[in-house]
């Protein structure tokens, strides 16, 4: 096995300028390799984000690049890729975290709410596989999908949960599609992850916040997994996604004293 996996590779990190892209990004810097940092809105609060990302990999000693990037849009995804190749020269692994979605409920979904929901988190996903694939093809890389427990488990205001769950599946399908190119494909399903998404998601969620801190992961713990996922150890491993939450789905039920102090 190589000693450092890692080093001098380069990663892409769909959502990196915070929350568990962020922490993705910096783990795949930590372990040696240089980072393609993807953001969508053009200027403001991501923009910013973004470049405090790029200098904390810089500070690590690797590079990094921060390309604009919506993938709902097809046009904006080939750019992307074109832009990957042209200034990186190549692509080892992507990470394909981000994510946009409403909290409410299907029923109230309206129409361009709907076609967002899928642009953005079904076929943005979709866009970027087909772009990456070339450039991973030559490097012999690896593909990882950043899902969620709502892609197993009812949320009354969580739409986003059938996209992962779609996601999923596709994450099953693309490791047989790719494994003949010599990519890998799998998946990291996150439990209850206490990034700015939690604070809206206990509006909707019924007792979220009593959930014990023990039983709430860290975006570092899921890094760790998606990091792991795209090394040669795991080169056994095709077409799954795994469950990092902590124990957290293990139970139908889970007495109120348990994980308390």
């Amino acid at each position: 096995m190589e000693q450092n996996p890692f080093k001098d590779k380069i990663a892409l990190v769909t959502g990196s300028s915070r929350g568990i892209g962020r922490a993705i990004a910096l783990a795949f810097a930590e372990a040696g390799a240089d980072v393609v940092i993807n953001h969508t809105p053009k200027s403001g609060s991501s923009q910013a984000k973004a470049e405090a990302v790029c200098g904390e990999i810089e500070n690590l000693g690797r590079k990094a690049l921060i390309i604009q990037a919506d993938i709902a849009s097809k046009a904006s995804v080939r750019e992307l890729f074109q832009a990957v190749s042209t200034q990186m020269g190549r692509l080892d692994f992507l990470v394909l975290n981000a994510a946009r979605a409403p909290f409410k409920p299907f029923e109230k979904l309206l129409e361009r709410e709907l076609r967002h929901l899928v642009e953005v988190n079904f076929m943005g996903n979709i866009f970027c596989i087909q772009e990456a694939v070339p450039l991973l093809e030559a490097t012999r890389g690896g593909i990882v999908f950043i899902s969620s427990l709502g892609s197993r488990f009812y949320n009354p205001s969580y739409p986003l949960g059938s996209m992962k769950a779609a996601m999923e599946t596709v994450v099953r399908d693309c490791a047989e599609s790719l494994s003949d190119k010599g990519i890998s494909v799998n998946g990291v399903c996150g439990g209850i992850v206490k990034t700015d998404s939690f604070k809206v998601l206990r509006q909707y969620m019924e007792d979220l916040e009593h959930i014990p801190d023990e039983l709430c992961v860290a975006p570092e713990a899921l890094a760790e997994v998606a990091l792991f996922l795209c090394s040669p150890a795991a080169r056994a491993i095709r077409g799954q996604t795994v469950v990092v939450d902590n124990g957290l789905s293990n139970r139908l039920y889970r007495p109120a004293w348990v994980g308390r102090r």
